[in-house]
Parts: C-alpha cells; structure tokens; sequence
C-alpha cells in the first residue's frame, strides 16, 4: 500500500496533522476509532467519505513511521 497518495498533511488543515486526502479525517482520530474497538465496517459506516483503501493507507503510514521512530519503553509484565 502506498500511503502518500492518500495521506496528506497541509498546516491550514488540523494544524497540519497527517489526514486522509481530501477530508479533515485525521491519523490519529481512525487510530483512535480502531483502539476503542470499532471495526472497519463501523468506521466506514460513520465516515462515508473514506474507503477500505484509505484505511489501509493510515495503517500503512503508520507501520512506515514506525520503522523511523524511537519506541517507547515498554516495562515487563510477570
């Protein structure tokens, strides 16, 4: 999936958070959707404007991110 043809980032939009191209959907909010537990279909259902694809493409700008990024340190559980 090739995420930079569907997420942008503009600093007149949401401070120039990443969102999918052509809405003031950010990143972060379908990340936030998803951790809550709502599924794709949830998602599209209450985002008509977004597609599977465009889904995919915030999942795959953030496994991108993740290879470049310092991970938080995670404790050990016993």
């Amino acid at each position: 999936m090739e995420w930079r043809t569907r997420i942008v980032s503009d600093k007149d939009i949401l401070l120039g958070k990443p969102v999918i191209k052509g809405t003031r959907i950010s990143v972060e909010l379908i990340l936030e959707l998803m951790a809550e537990g709502w599924t794709e279909a949830q998602v599209l259902e209450s985002y008509p404007n977004i597609t599977a694809d465009d889904l995919k493409a915030v999942f795959a700008y953030l496994r991108d991110g993740m290879h470049q990024a310092m991970y938080l340190p995670l404790r050990r559980t016993a």
